[in-house]
Parts: structure tokens; sequence; C-alpha cells
């Protein structure tokens, strides 16, 4: 288990400015889309909308448009696979267009296709279990990333007076890099030098001897962010990979990622915000939230 010292610079943490504490597509039917809207000629539609065409297929508005005609103005609309989502022949139930939704002002460094390279190391995410586990699985991640990072704005903590903070000359490798070295970075901001040290490891990657890939490669930043994800249960009970597939629900995602923190009440508008991103990215790949999302 990782883990992360709780110490007098949390306050910093709760406020956003401290890296988090972490413990060391098939085609559409019309049955299936009947629950959307019709479409409505000269309507206005923004994007993320979803409407039932007259063929009964679905449609999403990729661009905000005043009601054009989803079959003649393709680059407003795209085809919507209502039981996967819409269609994405890269066989990850995110499009592209929809992660470029959820992150309208994300840093250029975070990437589509980091992010799906990264994959490659744990494919189990977001692909087990039905096409809903997976929707809500890759929605559940992205929401606390979503957080952690502000959006996919920060690439490093922001807060650098924390960076001395995350050496442990406790362990046997100590921190060859640098005192300061081992600061929050990445999409789950990873700190610590045995963080560092495990997800290297785990990854056939030396990030205790260059932990400055994680902000310079956009691959290895997504992989540290899915090994936490897939391998580690932090403060909680479960790797929040498990308790996505497992119905244990969206809260104990956060109580793995930040529970010593966010649960139990200590600060609930942290856990809020989270459940907030995991809503609307819920909505935006056409699935439920399921139950248990608050810690």
């Amino acid at each position: 288990m990782s883990r992360r010292r709780i110490s007098a610079f949390v306050a910093a943490i709760v406020l956003g400015t401290a890296a988090p504490v972490l413990l060391p597509a098939s085609g559409a039917s019309a049955a299936a889309c009947s629950s959307y809207p019709s479409w409505v000629a000269g309507k206005s539609y923004v994007t993320g909308n979803v409407v039932r065409y007259t063929d009964g297929k679905a449609y999403i508005a990729e661009h905000d448009n005043p009601g054009y005609d989803p079959i003649i103005s393709t680059w407003y609309w795209e085809p919507y696979a209502c039981d996967n989502g819409p269609t994405n022949p890269s066989g990850f139930v995110v499009s592209e267009a929809q992660f470029n939704q959820m992150f309208p002002g994300r840093n250029s460094f975070y990437t589509y296709s980091g992010l799906k390279a990264a994959m490659s190391a744990y494919p189990a995410f977001a692909n087990t279990g039905s096409d809903t586990v997976k929707r809500q699985e890759a929605a559940a991640f992205l929401a606390n990333v979503n957080h952690e990072t502000g959006g996919l704005v920060h690439i490093v903590e922001q807060n650098t007076a924390n960076y001395p903070h995350y050496c442990d000359w406790g362990q046997p490798y100590g921190c060859p890099a640098g005192q300061s070295a081992y600061y929050g970075r990445g999409p789950i901001q990873l700190s610590w030098n045995f963080n560092y040290k495990a997800a290297g490891d785990a990854l056939g990657i030396d990030l205790l001897n260059n932990p400055w890939l994680v902000q310079n490669d956009a691959a290895v930043a997504w992989k540290t962010g899915l090994w936490y994800w897939n391998t580690q249960t932090g403060p909680g009970s479960m790797t929040s990979h498990n308790a996505m597939v497992n119905s244990a629900g969206f809260g104990q995602t956060i109580r793995s990622i930040n529970g010593s923190v966010e649960c139990d009440g200590k600060n609930p508008a942290q856990v809020q915000s989270r459940v907030d991103s995991y809503q609307r990215f819920v909505q935006i790949l056409g699935t439920t939230a399921g139950n248990n999302l608050y810690c």
C-alpha cells in the first residue's frame, strides 16, 4: 500500500494548492434511443445534447447549433450509439470528442492519445463488466482527475513550498533525484519518493531517478494515474478500479484517493466537487451514475 504523510500543510491541500494525500462500439437501435428527445429543426442545441432523429437513430451535438439537420450538418453532429455511447472505433468508451467536451480548457500536455497509449499498461481499466460499468469507470477516473488537476490544467503541484516535504529519507533508496524532486505531478498528482519508486517499478520506468518524466511525457503521466487507480487502495479498503467494477460506488474512489482528508464529513465541498464532475461525465457518456456517490 502506498502512503502519504498528513502534516501541517493539509490546509493547503484542501485549498487545492498541494497534491492530494495518497497512502504508500455498436450501432444505435431505435428501441435503445427512445429515451432521447426527438430532433426539432430550428431548435437551438448545445454541445453534448443527444437527440433521436427521424430514422430512430441518435446523434450527439459536437458543437452548438441552431437546429441543423444531423444528417446534413455532420460537423455539428456525430452518430451516437445509445447502448455504448458515441460510435468510437478506438475501442475506448470515451471518444476524443467526448474527452474534449469534458475538458474544454485542458492543458495541451494532457492528450487523448497519451491516455489511450497509457491504457495498454492496465487493459482491465474501463474494459471490465457491462458497457454501463465500463462507462461509469471511465467517468469516475476522469472526474477524479478533473478535480485533482483543475480540469486537466495543472501538470505539477502549484504550491512549490510543499516540494521539500515529499522526501522520506527513511526509505532505503532515499531520494536520489533530490530532496525537492518528488512533488505532485500528473493526473492524480503522484508525490513522495516511495510512490515514484512503486509506480516506476510497476511500470518498468525509472521514476525514482527521473521523476520529471511524469511532467514531460503525457503517456507516462497517464500511466501513473492509472497505476494508482488500478493498484492502490490508499486510505480506502479497495482500489478505485475494484470500487467501480464491483458496484461499491463512486464514493469509494474518493476514499481511496483522498479519503483521509475529504471523507466522513471532513470536507464535503471537495467531495461534492468530485461528485458533480462524475455526474456531468456520465451524462456525457450516456449512462447513469449508479449508487453510493458519497464517502
